[in-house]
């Protein structure tokens, strides 16, 4: 498993909407934007919403297990200073206890362990 440095765990808690990538059995991307939160006792990035158990981005983790998470935002356009977080990795879908992800979230959830990361313009 990557473990994210001090500077991505700042970024990801300094923002609120990320942008999940995963794929159906059909082997089809599908890209949403999204809810998450930085989970520090076991390091991976949990990923809510409103009915999450009945969405395609969860029945996607169950038939294959991975997951990709974009983290980004612009700081300025002049100059031009984007800054960008990718995590890809392991990924489950947990049925229930994503109270943590906050008010109204708390049944199931994405769990996404970091295999790989990937961020641009983050110290």
């Amino acid at each position: 498993m990557a473990e994210l440095i001090p500077a991505h765990i700042e970024y990801l808690a300094s923002q609120q909407l990320g942008r999940l990538a995963t794929a159906g059995a059909d082997r089809k991307p599908h890209v949403v934007p999204t809810s998450f939160r930085y989970n520090p006792e076991l390091g991976t990035v949990d990923v809510g919403g409103h009915h999450v158990a009945t969405t395609k981005k969860y029945r996607d983790v169950q038939a294959n297990g991975w997951a990709a998470i974009v983290v980004d935002d612009l700081v300025s356009s002049d100059p031009w200073t984007p800054r960008m977080l990718e995590i890809r990795g392991r990924a489950e879908a947990i049925p229930t206890g994503g109270a943590h992800l906050g008010p109204g979230f708390g049944g199931a959830f994405i769990r996404i362990h970091p295999e790989k990361i990937n961020s641009y313009g983050i110290a």
